[in-house]
């Protein structure tokens, strides 16, 4: 676990860093987003122990990173957005090395290292120079780095900048199974692969925690419940008139529809409620055929928009 309280950072008149506090447990992956110059490149560094904070603490399973550096950094395996990679070296060697500077015993180093490389699906490049491997195998190889020792919280910043898809997809899928027994902070700017791998996203912003929750929730809190788009089949008039009978509905809004004879209509509830078993009995009995109903939950990027420009959530 790592927790986060009242954490400031400070540049001279400036704060880059303000009153920043969370806490994340072991299991959860977490995006951590924000514009740039938000804070969030200085928040991260601090959560390493990289810089320290003007104020406040950061605390990894229980122990102030300041006062227990080297404690807590052991627990805690880093990706920064370039890879600190040494490319005349062989990927087996350069692990070595990092097994080295972690300490991990002699004794137990090589079956360690062997097990990471699997992990990361190096076995085959152990033997190869850094510098020939492609851009996503050095990503790899900088995971690998990270995950000597076996730390408990893994911080991973743009791990899957410049890869194809078929790179991001692999990387995604490493992360998901690494989360499943550790603490994962995740930075990215593509905001679609957070969506595809974090359940939480904690978005800083002019240095101060915008939002934090799951994207679902963050949708219901901004547009202020829930929304389910419906397609009827139909006249406008006749909807309109048993839509306003139902009591469970909190507004309704029409939208055009590609499909002749239909109406699509966005239909609001509070914020806690589901109606979806509610509005689907009403219509049937009401005899209005359903021929689509979704949930209309903002997109990730829209949350992040959104909350860049609102008050804490």
């Amino acid at each position: 676990m790592i927790e986060a309280a009242q954490v400031v950072k400070r540049y001279g008149p400036h704060t880059a860093v303000d009153q920043v506090s969370f806490t994340i447990g072991k299991g959860e992956i977490v995006g951590f987003l924000g514009p740039n110059g938000a804070g969030k490149s200085t928040t991260m560094n601090i959560l390493t122990g990289y810089i320290s904070s003007t104020s406040g603490t950061v605390t990894v399973d229980g122990l102030d990173i300041l006062e227990h550096p080297i404690e807590t950094k052991k627990k805690i395996g880093y990706l920064p957005e370039n890879p600190p990679l040494y490319p005349e070296m062989t990927v087996r060697d350069y692990l070595v090395f990092a097994g080295e500077i972690k300490k991990v015993k002699r004794e137990t180093r090589k079956a360690h290292i062997n097990r990471i490389m699997e992990t990361a699906g190096l076995e085959h490049t152990a033997g190869r120079l850094i510098k020939n491997l492609s851009k996503g195998y050095r990503q790899r190889v900088g995971l690998a780095q990270a995950l000597i020792g076996d730390p408990e919280t893994l911080i991973l910043d743009e791990p899957t900048a410049g890869l194809d898809p078929k790179q991001i997809m692999e990387i995604r899928d490493l992360i998901i199974a690494l989360g499943k027994d550790r603490t994962v902070i995740l930075s990215s700017h593509i905001l679609p692969e957070v969506s595809a791998v974090c359940r939480r996203v904690l978005i800083i912003n002019q240095g101060k925690i915008a939002a934090d929750g799951a994207a679902e929730e963050l949708s219901k809190r901004l547009s202020g419940g829930n929304q389910i788009l419906l397609r009827l089949e139909g006249e406008k008039t006749a909807l309109e008139d048993a839509l306003k009978t139902a009591p469970f509905i909190r507004g309704f809004e029409f939208r055009e529809s590609p499909e002749a004879g239909t109406a699509d209509v966005a239909v609001s509830a509070a914020e806690d409620a589901d109606i979806r078993r509610e509005l689907f009995r009403f219509l049937a009995k009401a005899d209005i055929p359903v021929l689509m109903m979704r949930s209309m939950d903002m997109s990730l990027e829209e949350i992040f928009l959104n909350v860049t420009t609102q008050e804490k959530l």
